[in-house]
């Protein structure tokens, strides 16, 4: 395994320890290996989602009119996107 040393705010630390207190991780890597887990796991998702609608997009027939006209439709739908 590959080591790395990071330095972190006293809030921050504290913030680890606290974790780590509660018994939610072995120790402060553990908490850090963790999170950048879920980072790596949301940037999937993100990549996934926004594959999903460019693929979308494609897909879809190109509209005859304005992009303003489309906007005010769909404002018109919800008046709490005015």
């Amino acid at each position: 395994m590959t080591e790395l040393t990071i330095s972190v705010p006293p809030a921050l630390k504290q913030w680890i320890d606290e974790r780590v207190a509660q018994g939610l991780y072995a120790d402060a890597n553990d908490f850090v290996r963790a999170l950048l887990r879920r980072d790596q796991e949301q940037a999937a998702e993100d990549d996934a989602w926004l594959k999903a609608m460019i693929d979308e997009g494609l897909a879809s027939k190109v509209l005859d009119q304005e992009p303003e006209a489309v906007l005010d439709a769909i404002i018109a739908e919800d008046p709490d996107l005015a």
